[in-house]
């Protein structure tokens, strides 16, 4: 019999990840308000408001649920309403259900560090967010580590690929970083963080060991004037103002993705210059056709 993955919020990185499901044999059903998106993709929709507990009642069972829902907007009630509130509500259907899944998967973010130092961090390190997103998206990471049903944290550090050029943008208007201090940043391209979720639930239904959390991000903590200093050489464009952005304003830190490399993932795109390289092909192929 195939296994159900469940995948609630599937948006552009949850096609992505059902497809590859699909792909390796399993039955993939998305929750999203309005699945039209979902045509033609092989996932089967299923039209929710995870905030209604009558729609609640209607998830199937599944082997696998991947909570990877995303906040309305950028706000504090929109972010409570998503994380802590929506995946406490779930887990509250689900642990009622004679057939209970597997593994539950919430999908969550490195903005729940607030180093600011240039620190390297991994799932050990400490999370002391300041900001209403990461203390949220961590205290809904702290009801799915102490729920009964067996669950995993993926934080996902910055996420780039089609359609998520705002940083290309930047560079083609001549802006780039301060080099100092400088600003370490990191990244995922959005088919590996499908390809991630997808190889932790293979190991999953294969009784293999899935720690409670892993630290998702490139191989290539890099300084953002870097990383953009590169870009403009690929888009051949000059660089002339220096985008000022204290450091005490935003976080910046080195993520180490050593336990997640240790389960086998191999990166699609282990650094920005794999990825980008793409993307930047993909957007000047876009601009040309506008």
């Amino acid at each position: 019999m195939k296994k159900t993955t469940l995948i609630i919020g599937c948006g552009d990185i949850g096609i992505q990840l059902g497809k590859r499901l699909i792909d390796a044999g399993q039955r993939v059903i998305g929750v999203r308000r309005h699945i039209a998106p979902l045509a033609e993709t092989g996932i089967e929709g299923l039209a929710a408001d995870v905030t209604d507990p009558a729609a609640l009642a209607r998830l199937p069972d599944a082997d696998t649920v991947v909570y990877i829902l995303s906040a309305a907007r950028f706000d504090e009630n929109a972010y409570a309403e998503a994380y802590p509130k929506g995946l406490k509500a779930v887990l509250g259907e689900l642990e009622t259900r004679a057939t209970q899944p597997k593994r539950v998967f919430f999908v969550s973010s490195t903005g729940v560090y607030a180093q600011q130092g240039g620190e390297v961090v991994d799932e050990t390190s400490e999370t002391v967010p300041t900001g209403f997103s990461g203390l949220l998206m961590r205290e809904a990471e702290q009801t799915l580590l102490d729920h009964p049903l067996p669950g995993t944290v993926v934080r996902f550090s910055g996420i780039y690929g089609p359609g998520r050029d705002g940083l290309i943008r930047q560079v083609k208007e001549g802006r780039i970083a301060a080099a100092n201090p400088p600003m370490y940043s990191n990244r995922i391209h959005r088919d590996d963080c499908a390809g991630v979720l997808a190889h932790l639930i293979a190991l999953s239904l294969d009784d293999k060991p899935v720690e409670a959390l892993y630290l998702a991000s490139d191989c290539a903590p890099t300084p953002l004037h870097e990383v953009m200093t590169w870009m403009a050489g690929k888009l051949k464009v000059e660089l002339t103002e220096t985008i000022q952005s204290p450091l005490r304003r935003r976080a910046s830190k080195r993520c180490d993705n050593s336990r997640l490399l240790g389960t086998g993932y191999q990166f699609r795109y282990p650094t920005f210059r794999e990825g980008y390289t793409e993307v930047i092909k993909a957007h000047r192929q876009a601009s040309e056709s506008a």
